[in-house]
């Protein structure tokens, strides 16, 4: 029997396995990393018998598909080690997800670090049988009584809702699953793996239904690439930006006020006023219009674009005299209302109007996450109503904006092409149209993506950004969406050449998403060491002495008046105690007077992290913040002006 392994053709005997097949084809090593094989779009085990001309490709451990599955399978280990240890444990789902896998299960009480341990030493025992994954197929029935029997009600309810005739299960040890595979062969190829933390999780996701307790784990190809993401996991709960927003006195979240609800403090307000005074000259350089939409706006507009049909769950109604209203969870509607204000010409087109729009979305207790995840936020949303002649070029300026913010960050990033999916709107010459334009702006801009295949909204395709930050971790922020659906539900039109009305194209995009969310990322990003040009404190003074006062004072007017924020530490403290708390501050420069300074009419400068510049004048001082914190700017061609 003839099957393809990576292109190349081997022979095998009838009845072999996938793992027969690649024996042949891979070298001694790349077999002992083999995990399952690929079939065309399916990955499959490699038990799995072989079949006549069929076309494989090898799927290794350190890949992503690879690394998934072997997230699954120690999902499944860890469940089986769950099962011996606490027996009256009901086992629910257990997939894996980005870094690692988590399983949630109905106990009777919390599990404490000791229970970890414990189901930890238990996995790596059931890694020491090497016992094997076999995959088994039986009806839903048979399944369905088999969980019954066991006392596994959730896999039950599982298996009911599939309601399908027939479902799969995989077995290793005594522990067995309902699960569609694939899985590692053996136990004792699951390598490296740790638990990480316990959650608490509703069943499905409902907070009507059972709470249950989520375990979470991390598992790697090799013990080597475990220790490099555990190290990283340790220097991102010191970088974890709740933690940094309480030290550095940023932002909070009160009870009083409720969930999700951000409290900024002054030098937290600060700092995200002077990220959106950026982005509104930025924008104003790049043609936006600003404009501002209310807060509210009645239900029936809501009903016309479709949000309250299929978005309502996320958002809150209220009722003013006797009238329905949205609070809105986004800002497309009122730029809409503004375009269709008065009549446009062709020659009016491209129309891009800016908001930063406070909006609110109805997320779920279980989901808010500090300033990543949030009721209440700010998107620096834009849309852009062009002709259709114009989208290639709109949605280049777009990129480019995208490209230029970021790299003054200093981030990395990567683009997602989402296409049509199966149940959408619009023509088929519009929908190639907007990909098309999509595809030939991220070629023009020599920007890598890859494409989601049928991923795209019903109303169009899309792109979407995402930044790699100072751990390596990957975070969704800009995106541009074409949309056929708003501009014909709200009858937007302009006058073409021909006299005659046509339909614009609305393009939604954002390009740092939530401010909340990337002020969040930007913390963790930076470790709480913002920039010079947007840090709260650019400088402070610091005193030898009480004799120094008056000098730090002119120093202090001096600096304010040529735009520079700084403050003055005048306490009778020790100078190293006073240098310490401003480097725990992330204050970008310390400068330091004493008698010396006060008798040359300068300051000491020491800088963020230890550097010790020395001696300045006030001027050459102020000089110094200044063009640290143009430097990001020059980097990209910018230029930005303070004041």
């Amino acid at each position: 029997m003839q099957v393809t392994v990576a292109g190349q053709q081997v022979s095998v005997e009838q009845g072999a396995s996938l793992a027969d097949a690649f024996k042949q084809a891979l070298s001694g090593k790349q077999y002992k990393n083999l995990v399952v094989a690929r079939q065309g779009d399916a990955l499959l085990d490699l038990s799995t018998p072989a079949t006549e001309g069929a076309a494989i490709e090898p799927v290794f451990a350190d890949s992503p598909e690879g690394l998934a599955v072997i997230r699954h399978s120690t999902a499944h280990l860890m469940a089986e080690a769950v099962k011996k240890l606490f027996p009256a444990a009901k086992v629910t789902i257990g997939p894996s997800i980005e870094n690692g896998f988590y399983y949630d299960f109905d106990y009777e009480r919390p599990f404490t670090p000791e229970d970890l341990e414990a189901i930890e030493a238990e996995m790596l025992r059931i890694v020491g049988a090497d016992k094997p994954f076999t995959r088994a197929e039986m009806t839903s029935a048979e399944a369905r009584a088999k969980f019954a029997a066991e006392g596994e009600p959730y896999k039950v309810e599982l298996i009911d809702d599939l309601n399908v005739p027939g479902v799969s299960l995989y077995t290793q040890g005594g522990f067995t699953d309902l699960c569609r595979g694939p899985h590692v062969p053996r136990t004792g190829l699951i390598k490296a793996f740790k638990l990480t933390s316990v959650a608490g999780a509703y069943w499905r996701g409902d907070e009507k239904r059972q709470q249950l307790q989520r375990i979470y784990g991390t598992a790697w190809a090799t013990p080597k690439d475990l220790k490099v993401y555990l190290d990283r996991l340790e220097e991102a709960k010191k970088r974890d930006h709740r933690k940094l927003g309480t030290a550095l006195d940023l932002f909070s979240f009160s009870d009083e006020v409720g969930a999700g609800m951000v409290l900024w403090h002054p030098k937290g307000a600060l700092t995200r006023a002077i990220l959106e005074d950026f982005e509104r000259k930025e924008h104003l350089k790049r043609g936006y219009q600003f404009v501002q939409g209310p807060l509210i706006l009645r239900r029936e507009l809501w009903e016309k674009s479709g949000h309250y049909a299929n978005y309502r769950e996320n958002m809150y109604f209220t009722e003013i005299d006797e009238q329905a209203y949205g609070i809105k969870p986004m800002n497309c509607l009122s730029h809409m209302i503004i375009f269709k204000s008065r009549l446009r010409s062709y020659r009016d087109m491209p129309q891009r109007y800016f908001e930063l729009g406070v909006v609110h979305r109805h997320e779920k207790s279980g989901v808010l996450h500090g300033l990543l995840r949030v009721r209440s936020f700010t998107q620096d949303d834009a849309h852009i109503l062009c002709r259709p002649d114009q989208l290639r070029d709109e949605i280049i300026g777009v990129i480019k904006f995208v490209s230029d913010v970021m790299g003054i960050f200093g981030f990395e990033f990567e683009a997602e092409l989402s296409t049509r999916p199966e149940k959408s709107i619009g023509s088929d010459e519009d929908w190639e149209r907007a990909t098309n334009s999509l595809k030939d702006a991220l070629e023009h801009m020599n920007m890598p993506y890859d494409i989601n295949e049928g991923d795209g909204a019903f109303y169009g395709p899309k792109i979407d950004i995402k930044i790699k930050d100072a751990l390596d971790r990957r975070w969704q922020c800009a995106t541009v969406q074409c949309d056929f659906t708003l501009p014909e539900r709200f009858d937007l039109s302009y006058i073409g050449e021909d006299g005659n009305k046509h339909r614009p194209v609305m393009l939604h995009r954002v390009i740092l998403g939530s401010i909340e969310r990337f002020m969040g990322v930007l913390i963790e990003h930076f470790s709480g060491a913002f920039p010079v040009w947007l840090a709260p404190v650019q400088a402070r003074i610091l005193t030898v002495t009480d004799a120094q006062q008056a000098h730090a004072g002119k120093a202090l007017r001096f600096l304010q008046e040529q735009g520079i924020r700084v403050e003055a530490d005048l306490r009778n403290e020790k100078l190293g105690y006073k240098v310490r708390e401003a480097q725990l501050e992330r204050i970008p420069y310390m400068f330091i007077v004493g008698d010396k300074e006060v008798e040359a009419d300068g300051v000491n400068v020491r800088v963020r992290g230890g550097a010790d510049v020395g001696f300045v004048s006030l001027q050459e001082a102020a000089t110094l913040i200044k063009d640290a914190a143009q430097e990001p700017f020059k980097r990209g061609g910018m230029s930005y002006s303070f004041s």
